[in-house]
């Protein structure tokens, strides 16, 4: 989709008078131009007038006041894991109330679309931290569809808060084709029916307007339930012919793919890199999980920018995602994925019983393993293995906590940092709370990677690892960081570079009609209180999932730094609270790529009222 060149300003009101003005608020298009203070006028949910001069109101014209802050368009989230929670909680609050109007569903292989809902507990229960048996009950009561463009229909049923864009992910397609048992054996290839049948299903998403397909190969990311419970996702049992055939496809309609690598295996990351080269073949647009400054290995974030610039030299178009903030994570116990990423690790995290695993936990030779994975501390991974890095956040026994596992173990005798930690898993289960940073803590390595052009703002995973973290105002803390390097004289990114790169960079490169905020774009607004980004942004809180069973999870609230979210030109956040429209009204749509899409006419929230 070619950008659209910004219109000139117009300074005329309508005969009847603009629905909503936004009142001399420091304006940014979200194409990097130039910011100005402006008032801009919506009429049906379009900026019809951006203009230096005040705008007149009428009787009827609601005026947000947006003096001193910034007035952008809403942000997009490029990795998200909503494709649950948004059947039961379609306003999706949590990352709207951060000013993101856009999300992206379908991430890491992972989607709804063909599976039935136990295999979508499997899917999703383990790897995204999700309670497997609310996976089941909610696709079980919503699921009516049977193909893309039926399970789009039944999205745009919904009192949609934000827009929706979707990958169809690559497991759900081999799950629904072979069952999840022969997609995940090793010797199993899809019969020429089957790789058939998915080609089909991905063409069908793409004509229903889906921006792409998500694959997996990271090893460490395992399927939970009885029958299959530990294996790998099935787009990690793929073999190099049937993704060349989807990803044909992908070529020949210019769509993206979604991937994450085996990083155990240089060689699949370099191939996953160059599979975007058009080198006697079209480019494939590549999104890669995920450039990360990793505590583990601070070297490897040097040769990503290198990477992709070899990719896009050989005609490809190639992007890494990257989460703009440090990589904090809190566990229960054990219950953290990045224990999957070694052999004792995952034997835990096998025993869904809990008496099991506690005899596991308790066994000598299995601790010896465990002390073994995590002393070595050299080749690919995601955690530093460190315990000294690990802080005790809650426990019954007050006195641990601010201290670390391995402060514990040598206050303790001197045991073995693995020793302590297990030791006092068994002694308060899921009741030890602790917390760790994996990647992303250097700051001056997050701006280098914020000004990186073959990256994208993205990864933040929402919807996802509940009780583990909770970067929904990612977009936010990057403007933060941003604007106060800005106020010491050391800027590395302007505002205006960096509105575009969680907004129109975002919406142009997925081809989607999103990001901007010009005449004639949908009135999908953000309105920052730039005063307000501050610490509170860091903030620890905790919120109940209701269609989730009141479990409480991660979130973030700083309520002042979000003056209002505007979605299809209707206030569904006033001071960073959602307003009771949100999630009752329909005013997101589902953006098809490549086609312009209007905001939700008063008919179709009526419809999806009478619902």
């Amino acid at each position: 989709m070619t950008a659209v060149t910004p219109a000139t300003p117009e300074t005329t009101a309508p005969p009847t008078g603009f629905d909503t003005v936004i009142r001399r608020g420091r304006w940014f298009d979200g194409a990097g131009s130039p910011s100005a203070i402006r008032d801009l006028g919506i009429i049906d949910g379009v900026v019809t007038a951006i203009s230096e001069d005040p705008l007149p109101v009428a009787e009827h014209t609601e005026v947000i006041d947006a003096e001193g802050a910034w007035v952008m368009p809403g942000m997009v989230d490029i990795h998200t894991h909503y494709d649950v929670e948004v059947l039961e909680g379609p306003g999706l609050a949590e990352s709207v109330r951060h000013g993101v109007t856009t999300i992206f569903l379908g991430s890491c292989s992972l989607s709804t679309v063909h599976v039935d809902p136990v295999d979508a507990g499997d899917l999703f229960g383990r790897v995204e931290a999700i309670p497997r048996q609310h996976v089941i009950d909610a696709v079980g009561r919503h699921k009516s569809w049977r193909d893309a463009r039926g399970y789009v229909a039944a999205l745009e049923r919904l009192p949609l808060g934000p827009h929706l864009a979707a990958f169809l992910g690559h497991s759900d397609m081999r799950t629904a084709t072979m069952g999840l048992d022969r997609a995940t054996r090793d010797e199993v290839r899809p019969t020429p029916v089957e790789q058939a049948r998915m080609e089909q299903m991905l063409t069908e998403a793409l004509d229903a307007g889906f921006i792409g397909m998500s694959s997996q190969q990271l090893l460490f990311d395992k399927l939970d339930g009885e029958v299959c419970r530990s294996r790998t996702l099935p787009s990690t049992y793929a073999k190099a012919r049937e993704l060349r055939r989807l990803n044909a496809i992908l070529r020949t309609r210019g769509r993206v793919l979604q991937s994450g690598p085996d990083i155990t295996n240089p060689g699949n990351i370099l191939s996953q890199v160059l599979s975007s080269a058009a080198v006697g073949r079209k480019q494939l647009k590549v999104s890669l999980l995920s450039a990360a400054d990793i505590k583990a290995n601070p070297a490897v974030i040097r040769i990503m920018g290198p990477l992709a610039a070899m990719a896009n030299k050989l005609g490809g178009d190639f992007r890494w995602q990257h989460l703009p903030v440090p990589f904090e994570v809190y566990a229960d116990g054990i219950d953290l994925v990045i224990f999957e990423e070694f052999g004792s690790g995952a034997a835990a995290l096998h025993l869904a019983d809990q008496v099991a695993r506690n005899e596991l936990l308790r066994d000598e030779s299995y601790r010896r393993t465990f002390r073994k994975d995590y002393d070595a501390k050299f080749g690919p991974r995601v955690w530093h293995r460190d315990f000294f890095d690990a802080e005790i956040v809650e426990c019954p026994d007050a006195a641990l906590i601010g201290k670390s596992f391995g402060q514990v173990g040598k206050e303790r005798g001197g045991l073995h940092p693995v020793d302590a930690f297990l030791d006092l898993v068994l002694e308060h289960g899921t009741d030890l709370r602790w917390r760790t940073t994996i990647s992303n803590h250097r700051p001056e390595m997050l701006k280098r990677m914020a000004a990186e052009p073959a990256i994208q703002m993205g990864f933040s995973d929402a919807g996802a690892h509940l009780r583990n973290m909770a970067f929904y105002n990612m977009g936010l803390r990057l403007l933060r960081h941003v604007h106060d390097a800005a106020q010491a004289g050391r800027p590395f990114l302007s505002l205006e570079q960096a509105v575009h790169r969680l907004t129109g960079e975002l919406a142009d490169w997925y081809d989607l009609d999103a990001g901007h905020l010009r005449i004639g774009s949908r009135a999908d607004v953000v309105i920052v209180d730039p005063a307000a980004l501050d610490d509170r942004l860091d903030e620890y809180h905790e919120s109940r999932v209701e269609q989730y069973g009141g479990l409480s999870r991660m979130v973030n609230r700083n309520e002042a730094a979000v003056r209002a979210v505007l979605i299809s030109g209707r206030t569904v956040v006033e001071n960073g609270e959602p307003t009771e429209l949100l999630g009752r009204e329909r005013t997101g749509v589902f953006l098809r790529a490549g086609r312009p899409t209007p905001p939700v006419t008063a008919e179709a929230r009526r419809s999806v009222a009478d619902r």
